[in-house]
């Protein structure tokens, strides 16, 4: 299974929310990974750009992207950004099938 690094920001009204009534959204996060048959690795906030930061391991791209749509569409979240984690085997195999591209710089 792949691996996804998800960034979000929440939307004042839901840090509003959550000072009223206070939530570990953890078990949330795990529900929907969970549905797609993936798992949650880590959940944690954080201070900068980006207010919250989740590690997770889905069996497809299509199965991620559907539960970043899901939350997405939740309206809790002013962003959501999801990359796809590659461990250091796939990169290696990336480098070795990149010697056969060649590439030609635009106007060379």
């Amino acid at each position: 299974m792949a691996m996804y690094l998800t960034r979000f920001s929440y939307t004042p009204e839901t840090w509003a929310r959550m000072i009223e009534k206070p939530e570990d959204r953890r078990e949330a996060a795990r529900s929907y990974i969970e549905s797609v048959g993936g798992k949650l690795h880590g959940f944690w906030y954080a201070f900068g750009e980006h207010d919250g930061w989740n590690l997770w391991e889905a069996p497809d791209n299509v199965s991620m992207a559907a539960v970043a749509l899901a939350i997405g569409a939740g309206g809790a979240l002013s962003s959501i950004e999801t990359t796809v984690l590659l461990d250091v085997e796939d990169t290696i195999r990336a480098l070795e099938k990149a010697k056969s591209i060649r590439y030609r710089p635009p106007a060379s």
